[in-house]
Order: C-alpha cells, then sequence, then structure tokens
C-alpha cells in the first residue's frame, strides 16, 4: 500500500540556537543538517520509486536535495507547506517566546483551530494552506499512481497535519516531538488515515519540551 511520509528538515543554526525561524525563505543547513538528509536517503533504499516533494524553505529544499542525492531521484517544490507561521515571535529566543508559542500549539492540539499565535497564524490558516496540497499530492500519485510520497516539511506543521489527518490522540501528538529529518507515516484506507510511524521506534512519550522548540 502506497504511504505518505512527512518528514521534517535537517538542522539549522536556528535549531540549534532555539531560534523561532519560520519567515520565508528561513535559515539553511547545518554541515550536520546535510548529513542527515544523506542518512535518511540511505536509510530509506526504497524510496527511488517515490515522489519526493519539499516545501519552499530553503531548509527543506535542501534536506530534499541531499536524499535525491542518493535516491538519484528529482524533487518537487510545492507551496504552502511551509512552518506555521510565528509572527511577532519571528526570531526569538527567550523563554517567554516559547513559552507563548507552546501555549498556543497546546490550544491547537486541543481544538481550538482558531486559536492565533501574535501577529502569526492561526491552526485554521495552517490548514486552509497545507492539506489541500496534501489532498493534491495524495490523489495524484498515493491513489492514482499507487506511489509513496515523501514530503518534506516542518516539525510543528507536521505534527498538526498528521493529527488532523489520522485522528490520533491530541495528548500523543502534543508530546512526542519530531527530532531533524524524523517522519510520520500514514497509509490512507477506507476510514481515512491511520499512522504507522510517528518517529523513531525509540522516541519517548510526555518528557517535556524538546531542545529545539519547533519540533
Amino acid at each position: 500500500m502506497a504511504r505518505l511520509h512527512l518528514v521534517r528538515h535537517g538542522e539549522t543554526t536556528s535549531n540549534v540556537m532555539r531560534i523561532l525561524d519560520t519567515a520565508l525563505p528561513g535559515a539553511s543547513l547545518t554541515d550536520f543538517g546535510a548529513r542527515q538528509g544523506v542518512r535518511f536517503g540511505l536509510e530509506h533504499p526504497d524510496g527511488k520509486p517515490a515522489v519526493l516533494a519539499h516545501s519552499v524553505a530553503h531548509r527543506a529544499r535542501q534536506t530534499a536535495d541531499m536524499i535525491a542525492s542518493v535516491w538519484e531521484a528529482d524533487t518537487v517544490a510545492v507551496d504552502g507547506v511551509h512552518e506555521v507561521q510565528v509572527g511577532d515571535l519571528e526570531g526569538k529566543t527567550d523563554t517567554e517566546s516559547h513559552k507563548v508559542f507552546h501555549d498556543v500549539v497546546t490550544r491547537w492540539h486541543h481544538g481550538e483551530l482558531d486559536a492565533r499565535l501574535p501577529g502569526g497564524e492561526s491552526l485554521e490558516m495552517l490548514h486552509e494552506r497545507y492539506l489541500p496540497v496534501v489532498d493534491e499530492l495524495t490523489t495524484k500519485y498515493v491513489t492514482g499512481e499507487g506511489r509513496d510520497v515523501y514530503l518534506v516539511s516542518h516539525g510543528a506543521a507536521i505534527r498538526l497535519i498528521a493529527a488532523h489527518l489520522s485522528g490520533i490522540d491530541s495528548e500523543f501528538a502534543l508530546k512526542n516531538f519530531l527530532p531533524n529529518t524524523g517522519s510520520i507515516v500514514l497509509e490512507s484506507g477506507d476510514s481515512g488515515w491511520t499512522v504507522t510511524q510517528w518517529g523513531t521506534a525509540d522516541l519517548p512519550a510526555g518528557d517535556g519540551s524538546p531542545a529545539d522548540p519547533m519540533g
């Protein structure tokens, strides 16, 4: 059965420095982040027949390029699947800004679609731009051609979209963060999307905030 793989981009300097970095085009990969992309390609050799798409952010495009270099595959840039826009919190590193971001994301996972980051987006706004892209990619490739789709995107957005598509427990989605190049795998069936993988097998649940707030 063909699947949808939502893949978080590789490490950036902003991740290391805990910067709320969401505006396009955004930060580029670190050397380690580039190696993470290569490693993802090597660890997923079955991906070569798949469609490899990515957001228009630098870090997502570069990660997809690293994966593609292993698979000897082409990449497809798609609009609308960039990170949740944090607005007035852009570029912030302080604890209070991180708390504001985390509190709004928590409200989103609890169903408050219209809660909005100061000067930034609501969950409803994320859904409006992201979900049509998922529908288009999966209709064309997963359903139409029976091919897996790997979509390189961004941590917070990926968890929110995966939770919406699958209906997975909101507390699980909130507490299980994605490391750089971590992925969520979904399969489509008669009853909708089902999560078959969320991050790595040994990812602990409920262990507090990650070192990187955008995970």
